[in-house]
């Protein structure tokens, strides 16, 4: 089963994620319904959708499409 199609989100939202993987500022985003804190390391775009490389506060890093985060 393939994933939904990808829903781009607001350019201030995706701005704001740039802003902080630059300035290196951890963020609190909910992922998925849950809130985690997170350091934006890399956002950008492959195959049509956005995606956002980021640490979490456990030290993981993940990524995620950014249609699966609320701001």
């Amino acid at each position: 089963m393939s994933a939904p199609a990808y829903q781009p989100i607001a350019c201030a939202d995706h701005e704001r994620l740039e802003f902080a993987a630059l300035t290196r500022q951890w963020l609190e985003l909910t992922v998925d319904g849950v809130v985690q804190s997170l350091l934006p390391l890399d956002v950008y775009t492959r195959d049509g959708e956005e995606w956002l490389r980021a640490q979490y506060a456990t030290g993981d890093i993940r990524v995620i499409r950014l249609d699966r985060l609320q701001f």
